[in-house]
């Protein structure tokens, strides 16, 4: 019987102790390349979707929240914008466009945003990436939608379907709008962006949606058509802003000066949104490092746990090496034995752990996806994955020491008397 032989057999002997020490090897393992997977891809995923826009107009607590609320899609925005300030705002400054959109409802789950013909045109959700369709077409009139790629994908629904959008974030918190049926024009190709999971209609419609809804509570019998509107009726949550640029420039020297004009007025908020993503990645950012160390500490907990596994496993194994010594094994082969079996019990571990990492940042990935709109990508690096499982075996060997030097100074005579 070789060596691996040996140890694989010592491993065999103790199962149960031998899975959980590799058990919280591939615990260490996988927090820390899940946090290192996401952390470049996350951090490119919120460069997407704020796009070609220079600055964001909205009601919102914060310019942070604006940017959450109206680019990631997490949230409705609390507080609307008269049509009158929007149309204040475009005439205060020859913008190259001014995009009003209005968020609030949903289908299934999937956010909708209502906006101008002006968004598909002129607005790309990556910058240097405009839109493009799938299939179908835009929105060219009232009731018709246009589907994100994630938003077609989760709910199935096709060119020519007739849909009913919920007027509200969801169905714990509207009700279904079943007198104006939407038809489906078109489906996006995927952006990579919080875009993809949106559903995207005119604002007429959302406008006689709510128009509808105030009548009806008016006592006010009948359809609301676009000539029961009201100026009361016509409010936005957002206005995407963009200021004139030199020719293959996307920068404008304007917009420090306009953000300082429009942040005088203190019924709207202004985000410039590439700042608040950067302060967005800041803040990620001082939380993925505590988690890496958190991670890192998981990891020397784990090369504690196989030193503490080994080195109470020495008690019952001496009779054992004092075999192996008896029939002509060196002291230093004996110490070899130990050392490997602690090296394959990280290496097994570290193993899982990659594959633990795979799914911990696929479920991640949704969550973001699902809370914010983030659409994260995660990318094992294999640099940084060889590096982890260099680093868990290497650990697990340095772990080994202690018990191995045990082992060396096992005395063999006086293990081998038979037990009293």
């Amino acid at each position: 019987m070789n060596d691996l032989a040996v140890v694989l057999a010592s491993l065999r002997a103790r199962r149960l102790s031998t899975a959980i020490t590799a058990g919280s090897v591939a615990i260490a393992v996988a927090l820390l390349l899940t946090m290192l997977s996401l952390r470049k891809s996350g951090f490119e995923a919120f460069q997407r979707g704020s796009g070609n826009t220079h600055l964001l107009v909205s009601a919102d607590s914060s310019p942070l929240v604006a940017v959450l609320n109206g680019v990631f899609y997490a949230n409705p925005p609390a507080n609307p914008i008269s049509w009158e300030k929007y149309n204040e705002i475009r005439a205060s400054f020859p913008y190259e466009w001014a995009i009003p959109t209005q968020h609030g409802d949903s289908f299934r789950g999937f956010p909708v945003c209502a906006t101008a013909p002006e968004f598909f045109s002129k607005f790309q959700p990556v910058r240097g990436e405009p839109w493009k369709l799938a299939e179908g077409r835009y929105p060219e009139k009232s009731f018709e939608i246009c589907m994100g790629s994630a938003a077609a994908a989760g709910t199935g629904l096709r060119l020519g379907q007739q849909v009913r959008l919920t007027h509200g974030a969801g169905s714990d918190h509207g009700h279904e709008h079943t007198e104006y049926p939407y038809t489906v024009v078109g489906i996006l190709e995927p952006t990579g962006s919080a875009h993809d999971r949106a559903v995207f209609t005119d604002l007429d419609s959302t406008w006689i949606l709510h128009a509808h809804d105030r009548r009806e509570h008016e006592g006010i019998e009948g359809m609301t058509t676009a000539a029961d509107l009201t100026d009361a009726d016509r409010k936005i949550t957002g206005i995407l802003l963009r200021l004139p640029t030199r020719p293959g420039s996307d920068a404008s020297a304007a917009i420090q000066q306009q953000f300082d004009a429009l942040r005088r007025d203190t019924a709207i908020t202004v985000a410039q949104p590439a700042q608040q993503i950067d302060r967005l990645r800041g803040i990620v950012g001082n939380i993925d490092g505590i988690f890496i160390a958190l991670g890192v500490a998981v990891l020397v907990s784990s090369g504690v746990s196989i030193l503490l596994a080994l080195y109470n496993s020495m008690a019952e194994r001496r009779r054992q090496i004092a075999v192996l010594r008896a029939i002509g094994l060196s002291r230093g082969r004996v110490q070899g034995m130990i050392v490997t079996e602690a090296c394959l019990i990280g290496l097994v571990g570290a193993i899982t752990g990659v594959a633990l990492s795979i799914v911990g940042g696929a479920l991640a990935a949704a969550a973001l996806k699902a809370r914010i709109g983030l659409v994260v990508q995660p990318d094992i690096d294999p640099r940084a994955t060889l590096i982890v499982l260099a680093g868990a075996v290497l650990l697990a060997g340095l772990a080994s020491v202690l018990p191995a030097i045990l082992a060396y100074r096992t005395p063999v005579a006086d293990n081998l008397r038979p037990a009293a």
